[in-house]
């Protein structure tokens, strides 16, 4: 069963309205949320550099989704806040015979008293989209949001964090006893007495670590350790020097000088017994039991094995001394050995205790020193070319004095002998200058 004409015009002219009317509410819905798009944009991008950072793990797919979700939410919200402005079909029959002039036409066939109008190809209702008020908002808000996902961002490490580092000077103290204890050099009680102050140092609490008596005590025990090292590693050189004295001249030095060098070695051995660092008593006892004094019955292994003791122990000492850490880095710098905390580690790190941590040979390659020689002096003979301050000859003399007395004119040319200051100036100075000189000897 078709349909009338009347109700076939009516339906076209309503569906238009219906058209326009959902063309015009969703130009206030667009106009409403741009304005909030962009600031929620703008918030929403910091807002992912923020949890990217501080939640690296989350995946991207969940962040955007969450983004998406809080648009979405602020759409809503645009949309029941331009309901207000909304234009129903009724009103928009009015708009579309205001644009066509189609004099009321539409109104009066809504209301009854009149039919509807004939449809028409075109429907102008009057309305225009302005596109780049219309795209700029959204699209703004896109790639604002998509730097916030997409940007590079180093994520934080959510570990605690751990302990502070120790003092530098804790390091190297226990670097170097470790050391001595590898070599097996040095009495194990001295190395277990130090190891003890040092963790008395380490036991106090975490803020104490760099307070000034903490460091003066911590400078104290590194100082007073090294200058054991020093000392043993000194007196073990004595002996050894001694030794090799004794063993090269046994059959050619008096007995006076075999003395001299038997009691150097026992002052030695001596001071190598009295001090708080002791070496290996294997080394001691091996001492002891040597008789220089009857340098026959000792056989050139025994000699020989106890040398090699004694330069076994000097040169651990040595490696084992820490020196060169932080303390003479001018002179490791000047070198270009010198590597930011003296260890060979990587330059620029240096430290309280540990120097200033310059990279090595900044001062540049140093040449070979030449051989000079003797200086000596050149003399010039031509006397031509010399220049102001030259010196040209030293001569010893006196100076030649007149002793014949002065003579001054008085009353006109009647010259008499000058007196005092008269035989100075009267008769060579002008009237000011004599004024002057006058007042000076006044």
């Amino acid at each position: 069963m078709s349909s009338s004409p009347a109700s076939s015009n009516r339906d076209h002219w309503l569906a238009t309205a219906k058209q326009v009317s959902r063309k015009v509410n969703l130009a206030w819905w667009l106009e409403t949320l741009s304005a909030p798009l962009l600031v929620a944009a703008v918030g929403g991008a910091v807002a992912l550099l923020v949890v990217r950072r501080a939640f690296p793990h989350i995946e991207p797919w969940m962040l955007a989704a969450s983004a998406s979700g809080v648009i979405a939410l602020l759409a809503i919200g645009c949309r029941a806040w331009a309901a207000r402005k909304f234009e129903r079909p009724e009103q928009s029959l009015v708009r579309i015979e205001a644009a066509m002039r189609l004099r009321n036409s539409l109104s009066a066939a809504s209301a009854g008293v009149a039919p509807w109008p004939t449809p028409v190809e075109r429907i102008d209702a009057g309305l225009a989209w302005q596109w780049p008020r219309l795209l700029i908002p959204p699209l703004g808000a896109l790639i604002m949001l998509t730097a916030g996902l997409l940007i590079p961002i180093t994520g934080r490490s959510l570990n605690p964090a751990g302990p502070p580092e120790q003092p530098q000077a804790w390091k190297q103290l226990s670097a170097e006893l470790d050391q001595l204890t590898k070599e097996d050099v040095v009495d194990e009680e001295y190395l277990e007495e130090t190891r003890k102050r040092l963790a008395e140092l380490k036991s106090q609490e975490e803020e104490q670590w760099f307070s000034h008596s903490s460091l003066e005590a911590t400078d104290s025990l590194k100082k007073s350790h090294r200058a054991e090292a020093e000392r043993v590693e000194r007196e073990i050189g004595r002996a050894d020097k001694a030794l090799a004295t004794l063993e090269k001249n046994a059959g050619a030095s008096n007995q006076a000088e075999k003395n001299r060098l038997v009691e150097e070695f026992d002052q030695a051995l001596q001071g190598l017994q009295n001090g708080a660092m002791k070496p290996n008593p294997a080394l001691l006892e091996q001492m002891k039991q040597l008789d220089l004094k009857d340098m026959a019955k000792l056989t050139p292994e025994q000699i020989e094995q106890l040398r090699e003791n004694l330069k076994k122990h000097s040169e651990a000492m040595k490696n084992g001394n820490g020196e060169g850490e932080g303390e003479n880095w001018s002179d490791e710098l000047l070198a270009g050995e010198g590597e930011g905390e003296g260890e060979g580690e990587d330059p620029g790190k240096g430290g309280v205790d540990r120097g200033p941590g310059h990279s090595p040979g900044v001062l540049g390659t140093e040449n070979d020193l030449l051989e000079t020689g003797v200086l000596t002096g050149l003399e010039a003979k031509d006397l031509s070319r010399t220049t102001p301050g030259d010196l040209l000859e030293l001569q010893d003399g006196e100076h030649e004095v007149d002793q014949s007395p002065s003579r001054i004119s008085q009353g006109g040319s009647t010259e008499a002998t000058g007196k005092g200051g008269d035989r100075v100036w009267r008769d060579a100075l002008d009237p000011a200058e004599q004024r002057t000189l006058k007042r000076f000897f006044e």
